[in-house]
């Protein structure tokens, strides 16, 4: 995890940015949007420069913001961990792609509690986030974690501010568990809060839980990790206790049929599976089908070509899910709808 120390985080929007060295075009590959897919973005970004010269300018600005920005050709590709719906995408003229699946996790600031020692289920998470759970040793949490000293604190609950993918897979977990959350908060980028602190980004959420006592968030295991903040066990569908990690993450990527979904649009919350991580989560990337720069459009698809086929030691290292190489070859088949004069531009500049 030593990546993790050149990582800037606490700013309300991340980005960072591998310059061209001697490279015969004039921008770097453009894009914003997810910030849960970011730290693995820089690292390929980093690894994908030192290969090729080639660099990659990326903006953590939230999925919403990604959204908005390639709809407004501001950028050559968006990212979101919330798969877009086949009207927008048509009305738009774009096509997804998954890029990486992972594990989102609830993470605390508790006194006397180390990370992983703390055990939470959906049904407990919800009551906390609906404002019906407002104390650490509140009974429902002490019957989970018998044994743990837990405090008579205030919870602090901490949320999203911004549109966020992380945002709608967690409500569409908690949808999935409640049908009071489904009912009266739904599962979108952005909710209407019953309570909380809302913090900007996946590292505004880290640095506000990192820095409140008693708080409690969501956020991309790689954010928790690199904070050193604690994180808890989950009771997943099946009933088991699982810790978040490589393979739980991929139990539950496991059951996505990225095959038989039309735009690639699965999501892998709540998985059955006795290993299955519950609130898993995959990135799509977003580009349009006639870019008004094909050579960058271009460019982008075969960073991603890279990323598929040479990234996953980087995604492993920081506990992603890589896309299984078969559907990889889905994916790249329908790269040939991103077109400039009629001609796919991925297979031009191959």
């Amino acid at each position: 995890m030593s990546f993790f120390k050149t990582i800037a985080v606490g700013a309300a929007a991340a980005a960072f940015s591998v310059s061209l060295a001697g490279a015969s075009f004039a921008a770097d590959i453009s894009g914003a949007g997810s910030s849960f897919i970011y730290p693995v973005f820089a690292k390929w970004g980093e690894a994908y420069k030192k290969a090729t010269g080639i660099g990659l300018n990326y903006q953590s600005i939230g999925s919403g913001g990604g959204i908005k920005q390639v709809t407004a050709k501001t950028v050559t590709f968006g990212a979101s961990d919330k798969p877009l719906d086949d009207k927008y995408l048509a009305d738009h003229g774009m096509i997804q792609f998954p890029m990486i699946q992972g594990g989102i996790v609830m993470m605390y600031n508790v006194k006397g509690v180390k990370p992983g020692q703390m055990v939470l289920d959906g049904k407990v998470v919800e009551q906390i986030y609906m404002g019906n759970i407002t104390k650490w040793n509140d009974p429902a949490i002490a019957k989970l974690n018998p044994g743990l000293k837990l405090p008579n604190e205030p919870i602090v609950v901490v949320h999203r501010s911004d549109g966020s993918g992380t945002t709608f897979n967690f409500t569409n977990y908690l949808s999935k568990i409640s049908k009071e959350w489904a009912d009266k908060i739904g599962s979108d980028t952005a909710v209407e809060w019953p309570l909380g602190l809302g913090a900007k980004g996946s590292e505004g959420v880290a640095n506000t839980v990192k820095q409140t006592a008693g708080a409690i968030g969501y956020n991309e295991y790689a954010y928790v990790i690199q904070n050193k903040l604690g994180y808890s066990k989950m009771v997943n569908k099946d009933g088991k206790v699982v810790a978040p990690s490589l393979e739980t993450f991929a139990s539950a990527a496991a059951n996505a049929d990225w095959a038989g979904a039309k735009n690639f649009h699965v999501i892998i919350t709540d998985q059955p599976g006795a290993k299955s991580w519950p609130i898993a989560a995959s990135t799509w990337v977003i580009i349009h089908k006639d870019p008004q720069d094909p050579a960058a459009a271009a460019a982008a698809l075969k960073f991603f070509a890279w990323a598929y086929k040479n990234g996953h030691p980087e995604a492993k290292a920081l506990d992603y899910v890589a896309i299984p190489d078969n559907v990889v070859g889905l994916i790249e088949k329908s790269w040939s709808a991103v077109q400039h004069n009629g001609k796919p531009v991925y297979a031009a500049m191959n």
